[in-house]
């Protein structure tokens, strides 16, 4: 496909270089209102970005768009902390008709790949996730907990979880160490209201395992097992991008959260857009790739719009000097 040509390729910089430019920066500046904040909010979205290589390669405007959606939430992008993630997912661009763009060559024709679909045109942008420790941030800032918990079960502390009474005997492991090296058979997740109201869940590691293959197509079971023994070839590695192959029990623990929290917890305006946005999570395809148009991501954000952050994309784009250097 060495003579293959990407019709409507947007050119793309990179976003350590996009978000130092004056469009940028103006829009940070007048979303966030102070210099300071905007300041704290480039250096940390900056430093994610750094550290995975795959977002990297992602949209500069879609980085931008996720991770105001995260600062209006009051979350950190830092990946040690796990508030929330920037994941790159696979955006397949459309013309100003809204018809979709495919790879063609010379003449004009649509390539077909090994299997005789045509190519898309494409480009890596990022999608907002939240993770566990951002859904307890937002649960208790409602005020109304007052107790909040979801951990893991490792082998030989479960006596029993009576499902009717929502009761567990389980007994943990009080050497850390011990504890953290012992394999995990299952997660618990519970609240208390203020007003003594209480709900707990628990499920095997088994139902997570099913859960996680029947709504993450980016996840397979027996890939899982693979990986985690370490039985793959290095240059797959890409493959198991997904959280639910480099963080299962992280993934695990907001799963256990959701079903809790969306059944039975007080849903604060902002719990409700998280919920709702996970509810689109299961179009993910892929290494967390999913086709979907940058104009669905979220607008507006503290009166920032898509329309905003694609004109600064653009004076972004326009300042550099040669883009194949970026």
């Amino acid at each position: 496909m060495g003579n293959a040509m990407v019709a409507g390729q947007r050119q793309k910089s990179k976003f350590s270089v996009a978000i130092q430019t004056k469009g940028y920066q103006d829009l940070i500046n007048n979303t966030l209102g102070d210099p300071e904040r905007a300041k704290r909010f480039i250096a940390s979205v900056t430093s994610a970005v750094a550290v995975n290589p795959q977002l990297q390669d992602c949209n500069a405007g879609s980085i931008l768009a996720g991770a105001l959606l995260g600062e209006s939430l009051n979350l950190s992008p830092s990946p040690q902390l796990g508030q929330y993630y920037l994941v790159p997912f696979k955006n397949q661009l459309k013309d100003a008709n809204g018809n979709r763009l495919w790879v063609t060559d010379e003449n004009g024709n649509k390539v077909k790949d090994e299997n005789g679909r045509w190519i898309p045109v494409t480009e890596m942008c990022a999608q907002f996730i939240c993770g566990y420790r951002g859904m307890i941030q937002l649960a208790l800032r409602t005020g109304q907990y007052k107790k909040l918990n979801v951990l893991e079960i490792k082998q030989g502390e479960l006596k029993s979880f009576d499902p009717l009474n929502e009761v567990i005997d389980c007994i943990l492991i009080e050497d850390f160490e011990k504890r953290e090296a012992a394999p995990t058979i299952g997660y618990y997740a519970m609240f208390e209201y203020l007003n003594g109201f209480q709900k707990a869940i628990y499920w095997s590691k088994e139902k997570m395992l099913s859960h996680a293959s029947k709504y993450s197509p980016a996840f397979n079971r027996e890939d899982y097992m693979r990986y985690i023994n370490g039985e793959y070839d290095k240059k797959d590695e890409r493959h198991f991008s997904s959280y639910w192959y480099k963080d299962f029990d992280g993934m695990a623990k907001k799963t256990m959260l959701r079903q809790l929290l969306a059944k039975w917890g007080i849903m604060s305006t902002d719990m409700q857009e998280i919920i709702m946005k996970d509810e689109k999570l299961t179009q993910l395809v892929g290494t967390e790739i999913v086709t979907a148009d940058i104009e669905t991501m979220p607008e507006p954000i503290n009166g920032v719009t898509i329309d905003d952050i694609k004109q600064a994309e653009f004076e972004a784009v326009g300042a550099q000097v040669n883009l194949n250097d970026l």
